[in-house]
């Protein structure tokens, strides 16, 4: 069974998602609550692995781990519903689709449950179990290997799967967005078949809520000039908006 996160945790998780830690004294401050109070949400978000405990406060998890499928699933999952929705509004029927890696592509999937004559082919397990009873969508699923922890499939049988077709549009999630370098990822696995979505699609959409901005994913994926368009539901800062734009990526904010 998967944690519901409150208001408030959702707001501490998109805060430390853009600091390197924050103290539990910031916390408290800033929410106008006692430090015990905010030690109850501090204490269950760092049990359910979406926060990490250093002296004094907390960060977020590790640059080579990323959070459990689950803990994923319930974070930002309001925002991730209305990406969802807004990606779902690009696609016409009749198209192939990619989708990639992610709770958040899972979204995009049960936003296309009322189109038809789609053709998907994916790794993601998730997406496969939301698409199985729709006859109206011809759903292929990649071999590989099973990741249990991410549901999903990645080596070298989910590459040439994605080889093997030329999708109309890829859709594609990411472990973190970096101002310099683009989409990155925790593990080389999951960027390579991300890369293989990408290079075999002919329009190459990325999915991503505000709290990936400056995750300490260390694995490049792609740059924002090699995609076509970003759907969020904000964007931090105009500044991160101007250096998209400068890299020719249109970004649709929902939210």
């Amino acid at each position: 069974m998967t944690m519901r996160l409150s208001e408030r945790q959702n707001k501490i998780l998109e805060w430390t998602s853009r600091e390197d830690a924050l103290s539990i004294d910031d916390l408290a401050q800033h929410f106008q609550l006692s430090t015990q109070t905010i030690r109850k949400d501090i204490n269950s978000l760092c049990e359910t692995g979406m926060l990490r405990r250093v002296h004094g406060g907390v960060c977020l998890p590790s640059a080579i781990e990323n959070l459990s499928f689950n803990t994923r699933q319930v974070m930002n999952a309001g925002n991730k519903e209305q990406i969802g929705q807004t990606v779902a509004e690009q696609i016409p029927d009749g198209s192939t689709i990619f989708l990639g890696i992610g709770t958040t592509v899972g979204s995009v999937a049960k936003a296309l449950m009322q189109h038809n004559d789609l053709r998907v082919l994916t790794n993601n397990l998730k997406v496969a179990a939301i698409l199985c009873n729709n006859d109206r969508i011809d759903t292929h699923v990649s071999g590989g290997k099973l990741r249990q922890s991410d549901h999903d499939l990645v080596g070298v049988e989910t590459i040439r799967f994605f080889s093997s077709f030329k999708a109309d549009y890829a859709i594609v999630g990411t472990g973190g967005l970096d101002p310099t370098f683009g989409m990155m990822d925790f593990k080389p696995d999951e960027a390579y078949v991300t890369q293989s979505i990408l290079e075999n699609s002919r329009r190459k959409i990325l999915v991503a809520d505000n709290t990936k901005w400056n995750r300490q994913a260390n694995v490049k994926v792609a740059a924002f000039n090699e995609l076509d368009l970003m759907v969020t539901d904000h964007l931090p800062n105009n500044t991160i908006k101007i250096q998209l734009e400068m890299n020719d990526l249109e970004v649709k904010e929902c939210c």
